[in-house]
């Protein structure tokens, strides 16, 4: 199964699709929004992601307990949902700026929709591809908004039961949708690596028949450099500069230097993987003499005949094989050998 998102193909014997999350590391302003595209680009991300709601989409301006953030959260100073998520969230005016940035700079650029009009405001732009944040997956009318723009998907399961990751398929599927990646996630910032469940990005493409992949909100790229040998075809790492700077989402994302070594980490990792072969490569090609083979290890005169005593199986690999070596005794030789002659047919009577 393969599918493109921009130049891009994924699926199996392509590389992994790296995707730097910007979330809200923008801290607010559109300048650093901008540098965190070009630092994206100079990590060697494929993409860059957006987020586009605003906090009255997701949640009601109210300070009701079911609306409080608990202070055990890593948000808990924002008080309410929708503090967090006005400081959070991406103003729709830039969203035309960033996407040209970005395609000056030849990074693929996307979002996660919260709404039916993000999804417009989207699809003005034309955007490459659509998340499905992990939170949005029971949110049916939104799938089936996305599903209708023939784009491809790309759904995170974070906080997904198996029975609402069957429902957005179904609903994907029954709307249009083919071209559908899903997201080993897990949501909690930053995820406990015993949480990370990575054998489940292999079990994700065979129970569904999609492209599966990982959205990783551990600490580091150790998971996320392991998610590419069980076969992880999209990584998505949330990102931000290395500027000092705390935003919303800082505490857990990678800075530049870092998503490179990520980066770099899984180009290295798809190279040996390669593929299945049992033959020897061209590099190890000259290492063939380090085999053994068989030597005279004695002298032996011209009619004498071949011993335990006289020949033996070493290093190098120029004389007959080893599997030879019981044919060979007791057999006689055509003329005078001495010690490292190679034993070979033309010297055997």
């Amino acid at each position: 199964m393969e599918i493109r998102i921009g130049k891009h193909i994924l699926g199996a014997g392509h590389p992994t699709f790296i995707v730097a999350e910007m979330s809200a590391n923008h801290g607010g302003t559109l300048e650093r929004a901008l540098e965190i595209v070009r630092s994206a680009k100079r990590a060697g991300a494929d993409a860059i992601k957006l987020q586009t709601y605003t906090a009255d989409i997701i949640t009601l301006n109210c300070d009701h307990e079911d609306f409080r953030i608990p202070g055990t959260s890593p948000w808990g100073n924002y008080s309410t949902l929708w503090s967090l998520y006005n400081e959070a969230y991406t103003p729709w005016d830039w969203h035309a700026e960033i996407f040209r940035e970005a395609r000056k700079l030849d990074l693929e650029v996307f979002s996660s929709p919260f709404d039916e009009s993000s999804v417009d405001l989207l699809e003005a732009l034309n955007a490459s591809a659509y998340k499905i944040a992990s939170p949005e997956i029971t949110h049916v009318p939104l799938l089936e908004k996305v599903a209708r723009t023939g784009k491809p998907i790309i759904i995170s399961t974070g906080i997904a039961e198996l029975s609402d990751i069957e429902l957005a398929l179904a609903t994907l599927r029954g709307a249009g949708a083919t071209d559908i990646i899903v997201l080993k996630c897990t949501t909690a910032y930053p995820a406990p690596p015993e949480e990370a469940n990575l054998r489940t990005i292999t079990d994700i493409a065979t129970r569904f028949g999609v492209l599966s992949g990982l959205s990783d909100h551990t600490m580091g790229t150790v998971t996320a450099v392991a998610s590419v040998v069980l076969g992880a075809s999209l990584i998505e790492k949330h990102f931000t500069l290395d500027d000092g700077k705390e935003t919303v989402d800082s505490f857990f994302s990678l800075k530049e230097k870092d998503f490179a070594s990520l980066v770099q980490d899984i180009r290295w990792v798809e190279k040996v993987l390669g593929h299945i072969n049992y033959s020897i490569t061209p590099s190890a090609v000259s290492s063939l003499r380090g085999r053994r083979s068989l030597y005279v290890a004695a002298p032996i005169k011209a009619g004498e005949k071949i011993s335990e005593s006289n020949i033996r199986s070493v290093r190098p690999s120029f004389g007959l094989h080893p599997k030879y070596y019981k044919e060979v005794l007791g057999r006689r030789v055509a003329r005078d050998l001495q010690i490292g002659d190679r034993l070979s047919w033309d010297v055997i009577e």
